[in-house]
């Protein structure tokens, strides 16, 4: 009787403890170019689902992640400590931000120093509680320390400059206090970070190659390779043949895409809708089907999607690719971008953003009244124009609009006459062009 009484405790006891644990996922990172190995500098991870982000540092490659178990689970914040959170980008270039905390109206002085020590910037004021964000913009150092000090404590952290060897002068701008509760994690929670099976998680890779990203819903343990190869065929993959078409690949950093628009299916007149049939219809512009043979063909949302709104579906792309979501574009414009990175709060802006990723986005030839780009990274965006809600034919040689699988939906436009890139919601009965990216 004893004897079945302990085992049963026994079996209880390890039921309870299995329980008790918190479930983890490890995600390890490595990096190469084209197959040579890349030594990382740091890993900067954003849940794009639920918020918050966490920042890894060489050696460091390896990021355990605990799911949330309990409803009000606490991640170390409170409201009544002084906080400083890790800027962002870090890694950066060009400019990044710093959130601080106070937990009452405080007298707070702000230096920034070198790796000597040497003072190179400050900003001194009396603030209110909350949340405060100041910019940050580097002079020719690659390493910034940044120091904020209330009448008690001190809270410090390291920032590195990418674009190391430009400008001579630093500068440091308060940018105002944010009234909501706070959204950026405290020192004690930098080393936690708040996830859930499903999540859609944003990573970029720092190097002395520069920064590369990518985006996934981890679901087991797993190897994420950053890759830092670009403006070649993809590896592996130089070409894809679909529907009697062959397309060119370009890999641009962790992304793999198509290099032309899409162009399959059968032509409709502009005039009329499209239809779910078994049968996929595409608009040639101006009804030339040479023009298809050019820019690609034109695709009302829904026919894309192959009439379904989960985003990063396949749609009408070939196997094995799919059509970018908002995020993935968000994540190829911060690669081509010479001043705003990946995960930059620029790109989640609508309406004209960043600062030339237009200008490397499009190609160097076939662009009105000047509008030609520099094509940097092999993407050779080209001018094909867009068909309107109302079946008209418009602004070939000007624009080029592109739609994300992300519902709403969102689309992408190059223009003739910006060097930046058009975000925003538009019509779904409107025919724009397709650029597939790879799985």
């Amino acid at each position: 009787m004893k004897a079945k009484f302990f085992l049963s405790f026994l079996a209880l006891v390890l039921i309870i403890s299995a329980f008790s644990q918190k479930p983890t996922m490890e995600l390890t990172f490595t990096a190469e170019n084209n197959g040579q190995y890349v030594p990382l500098d740091s890993i900067f991870i954003k849940n794009l689902t639920q918020g918050g982000d966490t920042t890894l540092y060489a050696p460091d490659t390896v990021l355990m992640l605990y799911y949330i178990t309990a409803i009000g689970e606490n991640n170390g914040m409170t409201e009544n400590s002084f906080s400083v959170s890790q800027n962002y980008p870090n890694p950066f270039k060009g400019k990044t931000t710093v959130n601080l905390y106070l937990p009452e109206k405080e007298h707070i002085k702000i230096t920034i120093r070198d790796i000597l020590g040497r003072e190179l910037a400050q900003y001194k004021n009396t603030l209110n509680r909350g949340n405060h964000s100041l910019f940050f913009y580097p002079g020719n150092e690659k390493y910034y320390i940044f120091s904020a000090k209330t009448s008690r404590e001190t809270k410090t952290i390291k920032m590195a400059n990418l674009n190391a060897g430009g400008q001579v002068h630093c500068k440091l701008v308060y940018n105002g206090q944010d009234g909501t509760s706070m959204n950026f994690k405290s020192e004690k929670a930098i080393t936690d970070f708040v996830f859930s099976p499903g999540d859609e998680l944003l990573f970029v890779g720092y190097s002395y190659s520069g920064e590369s990203g990518m985006i996934d819903s981890p679901s087991v343990n797993q190897t994420y390779t950053f890759q830092y190869a670009t403006n070649i065929p993809c590896p592996g993959t130089p070409t894809v043949t679909y529907e009697g078409q062959v397309y060119n690949t370009i890999q641009i950093f962790s992304q793999c895409w198509l290099k032309e628009n899409l162009n399959v299916g059968a032509m409709i007149p502009g005039i009329d809708e499209m239809e779910d049939n078994d049968t996929i219809e595409k608009y040639c512009y101006d009804d030339d089907p040479a023009n298809c043979d050019t820019y690609g063909g034109l695709y009302q949302w829904d026919e894309m999607m192959q009439y379904t709104i989960t985003q990063g579906v396949q749609g009408i792309c070939p196997p094995g690719w799919h059509i970018p979501t908002d995020e993935e574009w968000k994540a190829l414009e911060g690669v081509v971008d010479s001043q705003y990175g990946i995960g930059d709060p620029v790109w989640d802006l609508v309406n004209l953003r960043g600062f030339d990723a237009g200008l490397n986005l499009k190609s160097t030839s076939g662009w009105s009244s000047g509008g030609n780009g520099s094509d940097l990274y092999g993407f050779s965006g080209l001018p094909g124009g867009s068909r309107n809600s109302s079946g008209n034919f418009l602004t070939m040689g000007y624009h080029e609009d592109l739609w994300t699988s992300t519902e709403t939906p969102m689309y992408r436009n190059l223009r003739y006459n910006s060097e930046k890139v058009h975000r925003n919601h538009y019509d779904d009965r409107s025919g724009f062009s397709v650029r597939c990216v790879k799985d």
